[in-house]
């Protein structure tokens, strides 16, 4: 990307598909925030990008990202519809550092049902230590463990005040 499509301040109009009751959701949300589907719309996506926005940053790469995947654990096959190669693609692709490679044993867990990820879990000697009775904080803390990631690193994006307030900042922006 340029430097002069980076900082062209132009707005396109996209096509997307929804579902009837998409629709109604982003309909009734809107209405009960007082604003706009069109707002709704462009704070819905600019709220995704700023959540994913480590696959932006050329420099993240391999376990880099695996608490960002963890994150969207469900979305990923669901609506995604993204497959164990294409994950290891993501990760390992862009010549991974051996330290930040990701094993496709550990890329499976983001793909399988929970209950699934505690059966491997459980026969897995490294994550018997960061054991937790909750599936999602056990794995996190395998790979926090495993991959050696600095969990500070990371903050809960879906805290619902720091979500009204990017709504405003992004509604003041397009007034």
């Amino acid at each position: 990307m340029s430097e002069n499509e980076l900082f062209n301040d132009r707005k396109y109009i996209v096509s997307m598909r929804l579902s009837n009751a998409d629709r109604i959701a982003v309909r009734s949300t809107a209405a009960r925030l007082f604003v706009r589907e069109s707002k709704l719309y462009r704070f819905a996506i600019h709220h995704l990008l700023n959540r994913l926005h480590r696959l932006n940053d050329d420099s993240c790469c391999g376990s880099d990202l695996l608490l960002l995947f963890l994150e969207f654990k469900e979305e990923l096959s669901v609506h995604l519809e993204l497959k164990k190669h294409q994950l290891f693609k993501i990760f390992n692709g862009r010549n991974t550092h051996p330290d930040k490679y990701v094993a496709m044993a550990d890329i499976e867990l983001l793909l399988m049902p929970d209950h699934a990820v505690r059966q491997r879990l459980q026969m897995t000697p490294d994550a018997a230590k960061s054991k937790h009775a909750e599936t999602r904080v056990w794995l996190r803390g395998y790979f926090l463990d495993k991959y050696q990631i600095a969990a500070d690193a990371y903050t809960d994006s879906d805290d619902f005040t720091s979500l009204v307030n990017e709504m405003q900042r992004a509604a003041q922006e397009d007034d």
